[in-house]
């Protein structure tokens, strides 16, 4: 437990850099001004941001009061604190959340603002980080200590009390549940942006953040907003920054976002990301919905392309936004396909299933877009440390997860994600799958071609959750097989309304992998009625481009034709065959 250390301090120490003193505020009351100001910044900052996530407000747990903070006038205390390994030891970097006596969450000012959302007032000041032992300054009185470290520990909730205290230590000592890098699994964020940060700060979220999250390798990507931009931190990095930032806990990626709107944040072409590019791929952003200037063309497909001879890979971003995803799946351009990063566009039957049952093969993948708001990160097999670049190639061939919370594992007749079975005639699959995570994800579910057949309860095993399945399963066609947790609720689609659990961060839980395919007699799924549905669709997304688009001549409009003609002549082929 807390013991003291060193000299003593309280409420009669100077004032806080940038602020003058006064005869009744002290240290505390001043770091809460400063913390108060960060929040509200760091708010605004998101707030503004290119593309206004749409994000459901965090929940307020029902003990947190989230009153606006006023500053106090209380004695502190400078309190000691480590995050340790319960069963070894080792220090771990997590996150940390302080209460007072009130359940008032305090804002510490020596860390980092963890940052997880800004429609719920206080929600973005719960949780801070801490990389490593540090000294921070509480209330001297009763404190609640919540604490966790990435996917991989239980919750530690404590009790300490500090009155009467002017310093004192204190060690959280976590349980940890699971270690997914020893288990040659590799985190992944491929969607990230900072802006209206200083230079100094961005590097400190960048150095501290992903490091507490447990993420081992980050991509940050340039964009273009016309003066907006001015403000976008992450757009001052190059690649030879980030790998010299890059180290043994964290390696960084550099990439751009490729996009177009039809005005302002209207539905366009789509956004993507070109990552692991050697140089940028111009134009950025496409047209005046975003630029103010220029013409809608040339089409995304362009940049895709050269992305591709470059030696980048192509991630489709915000799952079904834009027009040009279908085309551009069904001509074999995109690597990966991106869900809840940085809002809650639609769900797996909107793309992934639709594209898996036409045959193509599509890995899942994710990122946070604007910060790290949630734990939202896509996991890749390596059987030992990888590069960026090597991560990118293991997502490309569909080795992966994602998940903001419940880590899985799946195999189809001992065949790892993203493996091929070939079967000649009916017969069973031996279906193995496993999930656990802090929170209660409900249930595990068995996809298959789009279909959950099976399904696992959860169950509490200590202060976190697992669950298992292994059963035979009997396949006489064509099918793709993957493992999910309960999908997100999705707002006007009836069949998607049963809510799920949800992540310290207030957000949706979710955990999907990347398929195991089984070719049956040579062949893989080709659904005619989703075939034909994709053809309507990208016929329909044709003639919304052409009501919205201004073209400067016939050769651009041609240009852009060409991305949906390509794509439906594949189709027609394949039903025609």
């Amino acid at each position: 437990m807390e013991q003291a250390v060193g000299p003593t301090c309280g409420p009669q120490l100077g004032a806080t850099a940038g602020l003058p003193s006064s005869a009744g505020q002290s240290v505390l009351g001043q770091r809460l001004i400063v913390a108060s100001l960060s929040i509200l910044l760091f708010a605004s900052s998101l707030a503004s941001a290119h593309d206004p996530p749409v994000r459901r407000a965090p929940r307020r747990p029902a003990a947190l009061s989230t009153k606006k903070l006023t500053a106090r006038t209380a004695p502190v205390c400078a309190l000691e604190l480590e995050l340790v390994d319960r069963a070894t030891g080792e220090p771990l970097p997590g996150i940390v959340q302080v209460l007072d006596a009130a359940g008032e969450v305090v804002p510490i000012a020596e860390l980092v603002n963890r940052g997880q959302g800004i429609e719920d007032e206080g929600a973005i000041h719960r949780w801070h980080v801490l990389p490593h032992k540090s000294t921070i300054q509480v209330p001297a009185g009763p404190l609640v200590i919540k604490a966790l470290a990435g996917l991989e520990t239980e919750l530690a909730d404590e009790r300490l009390d500090l009155t009467g205290r002017k310093q004192a230590s204190h060690t959280v000592k976590l349980t940890r549940f699971a270690r997914a890098r020893r288990d040659g699994q590799v985190a992944g964020n491929t969607h990230l942006h900072l802006m209206k940060l200083s230079k100094e700060q961005a590097d400190r979220y960048l150095r501290e953040v992903p490091l507490a999250d447990g993420l081992d390798i980050v991509f940050l990507s340039y964009l273009e907003r016309a003066e907006a931009d001015l403000e976008y931190t992450s757009n001052k990095y190059s690649p030879a920054d980030l790998e010299k930032m890059s180290d043994d806990h964290v390696r960084f990626g550099h990439g751009e976002e490729h996009r177009h709107n039809f005005g302002s944040h209207g539905e366009g072409y789509g956004h993507l990301l070109l990552l692991d590019i050697p140089y940028i791929v111009r134009p950025v952003s496409i047209g005046p919905g975003i630029m103010r200037e220029g013409n809608d063309a040339p089409p995304m497909q362009a940049g895709i392309d050269e992305a591709r001879r470059a030696g980048g890979k192509v991630i489709w971003a915000h799952n079904h936004f834009g027009y040009e995803d279908i085309p551009n799946w069904i001509t074999g351009r995109v690597h990966a396909n991106n869900i809840f990063d940085g809002s809650r566009r639609g769900s797996y039957k909107d793309t992934y299933y639709r594209y898996l049952n036409i045959g193509l093969r599509v890995p899942f993948s994710t990122g946070t877009d604007w910060f790290v708001y949630d734990f939202s990160r896509v996991y890749v097999a390596a059987d030992r440390p990888i590069t960026p670049t090597e991560w990118l190639d293991r997502l490309a061939a569909g080795r992966t997860y994602i998940t903001n919370e419940p880590l899985l594992e799946f195999t189809v007749d001992g065949q790892p994600i993203g493996g091929t079975i070939e079967l000649q005639q009916p017969r069973a699959v031996k279906v193995r799958g496993r999930a656990i995570g802090r929170g209660d994800f409900k249930r595990i579910e068995l996809v298959h071609n789009g279909r959950a057949v099976r399904a696992a309860p959860s169950r509490r095993e200590e202060n976190h959750f697992v669950v298992e399945m292994d059963f035979e399963l009997p396949i006489d066609g064509p099918s793709w097989l993957a493992l999910r947790t309960p999908p997100p609720p999705v707002e006007n689609d009836p069949e998607l309304q049963e809510p799920v659990g949800e992540n310290e961060f207030g957000g949706q839980l979710f955990a999907h992998t990347s398929p195991v395919y089984v070719q049956f007699a040579g062949a893989d799924v080709f659904d005619r009625d989703v075939a034909r549905g994709l053809i309507d669709e990208m016929r329909a997304d044709l003639k919304e481009i052409e009501r919205q688009a201004h073209f400067a001549d016939e050769a651009q409009r041609i240009g852009v034709r060409r991305v949906y003609d390509e794509a439906i002549a594949v189709l027609e082929k394949r039903l025609g065959s």
